[in-house]
This record gives structure tokens, C-alpha cells and sequence, in this order.
């Protein structure tokens, strides 16, 4: 897989505050990758020595296999801060001075209007935008001169429940559309629903960088049932892979040392004369795996 950008042990220090540690990870074409980590842990920061924004004390990275930063930023659309827009033009005219100020030769307005599903309210000034159509608005600025990139710090910050989804729904269209896309926030729900791979920051160090999927974990949880609960828990006391149970009302709730699949556990219980009545494979959340990590 072709990566996009390489980061090697880079660092930035402000004062005695270290928001960027050593920090080594990689971005693969096509892919959402997701920068979390609670307010403070330095996700602004990263973005920022990306862009050529802040420059790090130590440490490296390279855009692109190690385009010049200058000629990479003509490859990559950002949204770092709140957008600024003059409220009394509308979305074209402010579009058309956004393209200006990035002296884009042949600015795509239409088809980014067309792109965030403004296309309809172009003409109408800015002022009567939702907080979500003014987001994406902002993205629709962004994605102007046709980029490899898109930079995203916290996109659904401050959005009611159907902006934040709208948002979501654009970025995953964004990546469908063969953007790689990068995006830095807190809001776990939200990752977990867009971003395939992720970097978690604590502190400015960099605790886990890799499948979103394995940050959750596969094993999970077993939530099991039968006939005699007591019988059933005695058992399973005796399971070499048992780690942690707990009750909850009719079920137990079985958390494994190793990986078994839920089908050796009922063979295993049925060679005991436990038959089962319920079975299920409860997966672990990505807020669970963040939250295991920032805890440590």
C-alpha cells in the first residue's frame, strides 16, 4: 500500500509541556485515519507541524515520499480552525474568494458545492446557513483545486446531532471518492463509525497506531445463559480462559485471558452437562480500547 505520510520521532515541546513526544507513525492512501486523544494530548499540534503551521524541535516527516513540504501542501486541503466566511455574501462568492486566496487556476466551485450538498443554496448568503451546512461549507473550501488530502481538526466540534451526522456521512463520501483523509478528534463515536485506522495520543505520546478494529479488540465479551445459573458459573470458574465474570440479571458476563471462540466455550460447557439457552459475542468498543490505553 503506497503511504501518504511518514512520521519519524518527531517532537515539540512548549515549555515544560511536551505535545508532541517521539511521535512515529504512518498514513496508507485511501484510508480515514483518525488522531485521538483528550483535549491537550497534542492532536492540534501534530496537524499543525504537518502543515509547516509549528515547526518541531526534533524528529522528521515526509509527505508523498518526501515531496518538499511546499509542494505537498498544494496536494492537501485543511480545516484547522473555525471558518471564517463574510456573512453577507453567499456560499459561491465566498467560494470564489477562498479559490482566490489559494490561487487555484480553475477553481472546482460547482462541483464541491455539488460534493457537500450545497449545490441547491449556493446563492444564498452565508448568514442563513445551519452550524452543519457552514461546516461543510468549510469542507467544500478545502476540497477546492481537487486534493490527495484532507485535514480535518475535530469537524463535528460544537454540531448538533444531525450536522455531526451529515459531517460524517460527507467524509465517508470524501474518502469513497479516493481522498485520503485525516482527522484529529475526541468524539470516539465518531471515529469508530468513520475512520478505518487510528493513532491515539496521550500527552503527546503516542500509545497505539494501527486498524481501528484491533484498537476495539476481537475477543469481547460472552454473555451467557442457562437453565441453572449457579451450576453455569461454577463451571466456568474452571475454564482456564476465564478471566473476570459478573452478573447481570439472568446472563453472565464472561470476559477471556485468550482468544476462544464462543463455539469452544459451549462445547466445553456441554461436555459438562451445561447446555446453554443464550450465547453471544458482545465486541468491544473503540471507546473501551481508547479509554484502556489512556488509562494505563
Amino acid at each position: 500500500m503506497e503511504k501518504i505520510l511518514e512520521l519519524h520521532s518527531l517532537s515539540k515541546n512548549y515549555g515544560r509541556i511536551k505535545a508532541g513526544d517521539q511521535l512515529s507513525f504512518e498514513v496508507e492512501k485511501g484510508t480515514v485515519f483518525g488522531i485521538l486523544g483528550p483535549n491537550g494530548s497534542g492532536k492540534t499540534t501534530t496537524l499543525g507541524m504537518l502543515l509547516g503551521v509549528t515547526r518541531p524541535v526534533s524528529g522528521s516527516f515526509k509527505w508523498f515520499n518526501n515531496h518538499k513540504l511546499e509542494d505537498a501542501k498544494k496536494r492537501i486541503g485543511c480545516l484547522l480552525e473555525t471558518p471564517n466566511f463574510y456573512p453577507y455574501m453567499t456560499a459561491r462568492q465566498n467560494l470564489k474568494l477562498a479559490a482566490k486566496i489559494k490561487e487555484c487556476r480553475n477553481p472546482n466551485i460547482d462541483e464541491v458545492l455539488e460534493q457537500v450538498n450545497l449545490h441547491e443554496r449556493a446563492d444564498d448568503k452565508f448568514k442563513t446557513y445551519s452550524l452543519g451546512m457552514k461546516q461543510r461549507l468549510a469542507i467544500a473550501s478545502a476540497l477546492l483545486g481537487k486534493p490527495d488530502v484532507l485535514l480535518l481538526d475535530e469537524p463535528t466540534n460544537g454540531l448538533d446531532p444531525k450536522g455531526i451526522a451529515e459531517v460524517r456521512e460527507l467524509i465517508l463520501e470524501i474518502a469513497n471518492s479516493g481522498i485520503t483523509v485525516i482527522m484529529a478528534s475526541h468524539i470516539l463515536a465518531e471515529v469508530e463509525k468513520v475512520c478505518s485506522h487510528v493513532a491515539v495520543l496521550k500527552k503527546g505520546q503516542l500509545k497505539y497506531s494501527g486498524l481501528a478494529s484491533d484498537l476495539s479488540g476481537h475477543s469481547g465479551k460472552l454473555v451467557l445463559s442457562a437453565e441453572n445459573l449457579e451450576s453455569l458459573e461454577k463451571e466456568l470458574q474452571e475454564h482456564p480462559s476465564v478471566k473476570k465474570m459478573e452478573q447481570d440479571g439472568a446472563f453472565l458476563i464472561v470476559l477471556l485471558r485468550d482468544e476462544e471462540s464462543p463455539a469452544a466455550i459451549n462445547q466445553w460447557l456441554a461436555q459438562r452437562n451445561i447446555h446453554l439457552n443464550h450465547l453471544e459475542l458482545r465486541q468491544s468498543s473503540l471507546e473501551e480500547g481508547f479509554l484502556k490505553l489512556i488509562d494505563s
